[in-house]
């Protein structure tokens, strides 16, 4: 599906390093089939350093040579990024677009007749190769370009195809969720320390069981609410513990933060 396609990146921030470190660790792709532009020159010696990547300061001709275009630039910068490659643009590309809150309605507008764009929603994990992504297609875009989509943020992590009116909560759950998990295990951490571990010493406990137990929900496809019940004993230490969060409030707290994000995405997307 990728063989022999040149993928080209228009800017070559972290998201855009982390896909093509992705792409060649999965070996899905080799160093010549890939493209980056970026108006930084520093960053485009970056990334030919890292991984032997072809590096241009014009994201023109990064268009022109490649066959699937991934737009990798700030939402802000979406506008000038699209009219600097829309004269290379034709319906032979496939256009994925990584850019928060910006529709493909508003990509579509912006470049020659009945492009074909996929709007992807990563997520920060990328970087360490366990993102979680949402895809949708565009009116135009083909099955095959959706596979390739798949294809790509597959080898940075899972990946879920949804309508696009969804990648609102997508943004919501796994877009801002790291760092409701970052605030997690950091009171995780804090509460360690309060009662009587070192500072290192909790952090990495804290860390390493939010990795396990994602972990282990993943691989025993059994439901979070089961592998809760295994774990808290009648009488003992975790359901003590469970208690405090109820009485707390975590849940309803978790769930008014992804549905306040998913509302700030929706607000974002209409600006």
């Amino acid at each position: 599906m990728l063989e022999g396609r040149i993928i080209g990146f228009i800017g070559a921030g972290n998201m855009a390093e982390a896909m093509i470190r992705g792409l060649l660790e999965a070996k899905l792709v080799s160093a010549k089939q890939l493209m980056a532009s970026d108006i930084i020159e520093a960053r485009r010696q970056q990334i030919d350093e890292r991984f032997g990547v072809q590096t241009v300061a014009e994201s023109r001709e990064v268009a022109a040579k490649a066959s699937i275009l991934i737009l990798a630039v700030k939402p802000q910068d979406m506008e000038a990024a699209l009219k600097g490659i829309a004269p290379a643009i034709d319906q032979t590309k496939t256009i994925i677009s990584i850019a928060a809150g910006t529709p493909i309605a508003f990509i579509a507008e912006r470049l020659p007749a009945k492009p074909r764009v996929i709007r992807v929603m990563p997520n920060a994990p990328a970087l360490v190769l366990a993102g979680a992504a949402g895809i949708a297609k565009g009116e135009h875009a083909t099955a095959q370009d959706l596979q390739i989509a798949e294809a790509i943020f597959g080898a940075i992590g899972k990946v879920v195809v949804v309508e696009e009116k969804h990648l609102d909560a997508v943004t919501g759950l796994s877009g801002s969720g790291p760092a409701y998990v970052f605030l997690f295990i950091e009171a995780l951490a804090d509460a360690g320390v309060k009662v009587g571990l070192a500072r290192d010493v909790a952090k990495l406990l804290a860390a390493q069981t939010v990795l396990g137990a994602a972990k282990m929900l993943l691989e025993s496809g059994r439901h979070p609410a089961e592998l809760k019940d295994m774990v808290a004993s009648p009488g003992g230490t975790t359901i003590a513990g469970l208690h405090a969060l109820e009485r707390g409030g975590l849940r309803g707290i978790l769930m008014e933060a992804v549905e306040a994000a998913t509302i700030r995405s929706r607000e974002l997307g209409k600006r």
